[in-house]
């Protein structure tokens, strides 16, 4: 069951965790920030293979932890924007601009990865 959410412990080592409620980055586990899991403040990835739990276990978290999730991630994204000193109007701007060229920047990264 989830609890509430958090950021999660961070593996020095990068260790890949799948499942538990400890690491941050981690996959298909509950309340930290990771991928594929319930109930965490946001995502994180930590650069391992994801492994996701079905929608109806993510359906199942309840709406008071869903709440306190997305105002862990609201002061997280604040906290960044503040960090990089940008306003959230240059943040919506810079996503305005962003996801009009995101498909055409993966396409462009695939080749530089295929060459080199």
């Amino acid at each position: 069951d989830v609890s509430s959410p958090k950021h999660g412990k961070v593996d020095p080592d990068n260790m890949p965790h799948v499942g538990g409620n400890t690491w941050a980055g981690g996959t298909g586990g509950r309340d930290t920030a990771g991928l594929g899991g319930k109930g965490g403040p946001y995502r994180l990835d930590a650069g391992h293979r994801v492994y996701q739990i079905s929608q109806a276990e993510k359906d199942a978290v309840p709406e008071e932890v869903k709440r306190a999730a997305r105002e862990m991630a609201e002061k997280a994204f604040k906290q960044r924007l503040k960090e990089i000193q940008m306003s959230e109007y240059d943040a919506s701007s810079y996503e305005r601009f962003s996801g009009a060229v995101r498909r055409q920047v993966q396409s462009l990264r695939i080749i530089l990865d295929n060459l080199q």
